[in-house]
């Protein structure tokens, strides 16, 4: 039992409609002394109960920094991992234990260690979309955020071996002027927003800037008039001076821009399907129901090898204390 709360066989769905989730959610919080962290990419309702919502490297140094006993984590399971990484006795819940990442599943661990020893000596750079198990073959780990500050501060003289995102890669190789070997993976949503459409929505608005993640393809960030993380593309339209944005990153990122600037009109960039494509579907897993039954029971819980955790920590630790 935990904060005097004694976990309870799960509900049927019918039961549950009865729910308020958000009064039970907060009760819960309190009662099990638990953080809930929030992606910007999860569904509003979910963030807007979150006690902090942000992109990756926020979430990591908010999991770094926490006292609580309990870390709920909406986001994704390589979030989730990195939280457990940074927090070893401490419970850490992921609603929807599913909810993956098209980037960390294109890179598989042992496909990883036998690229990384076809160059040996070099310094390996992973993005945080990866597994534990990458990480732990990691010299750094890196974010959109950070990505920059990182691969720039390493030797010159050094081979720099970064996975898993090519865009993100071939972006940072472009901006920095250095080469890298590049892992070919890449986000499903991010590679799905297509030029042809986006082209089309900008002679219908043509006062609109177009604001993209680095994980977009190159023709699409050709387009941007600003390039930068989730949460720069957010500070970025709250300072402008503009009033209309085309945004080419996973949708969720248009609450926290319609709140913080209500007087601002916000448009997802397009995908080349007839689709919510620009939605991340592991993302979506994650509801206010799900994070109210992870609350209440503490499952699904992650749990890991204790050796792997602290062998994926060490480069973790490095980009907090580079972020810093």
């Amino acid at each position: 039992m935990l904060g005097g709360v004694e976990p309870r066989p799960r509900e049927p769905y019918a039961a549950s409609m009865l729910v308020d989730y958000e009064a039970e959610i907060a009760r819960l919080k309190k009662e099990r002394n638990a953080v809930l962290l929030a992606h910007y990419y999860q569904d509003g309702d979910v963030q807007d109960v979150a006690d902090v919502i942000g992109d990756s490297l926020q979430l990591a140094q908010a999991a770094a920094g926490t006292t609580a006993d309990v870390i709920c984590f909406a986001g994704v399971h390589f979030m989730a991992e990195t939280a457990k990484i940074l927090n070893p006795d401490r419970i850490v819940v992921l609603p929807d234990l599913s909810a993956g990442c098209s980037l960390a599943d294109g890179c598989p661990p042992e496909r990883f260690k036998a690229w990384k020893a076809r160059h040996p000596g070099s310094v390996v750079v992973s993005y945080i979309n990866c597994s534990a198990e990458v990480k732990a073959e990691s010299d750094y780990i890196v974010t959109s955020s950070n990505a920059e500050k990182i691969v720039a501060s390493i030797p010159a003289d050094k081979t720099i071996l970064f996975a898993p995102d090519k865009n993100l890669g071939r972006y940072l190789v472009e901006k920095l002027g250095r080469p890298m070997v590049l892992w070919q993976g890449s986000c499903i949503v991010h590679e799905t927003f297509s030029e042809r459409k986006l082209i089309a929505l900008q002679t219908r608005h043509p006062e609109a800037e177009v604001l993209a993640h680095p994980e977009c393809e190159e023709s699409l960030l050709a387009r941007a008039k600003f390039v930068g993380s989730t949460t720069a593309i957010l500070k970025y339209a709250i300072a402008s001076d503009k009033r209309e944005f085309i945004v080419a990153t996973e949708a969720g990122i248009l609450h926290q821009m319609q709140k913080a600037a209500p007087d601002k009109t916000f448009i997802p960039a397009p995908p080349e399907g007839n689709c919510a494509c620009n939605e991340c579907p592991h993302m979506k897993k994650n509801t206010l129901e799900k994070v109210y039954l992870a609350l209440r029971d503490l499952e699904p819980r992650l749990e890991m090898d204790p050796a792997l955790l602290a062998r994926a920590r060490v480069p973790i630790d490095r980009m907090l204390a580079l972020s810093a």
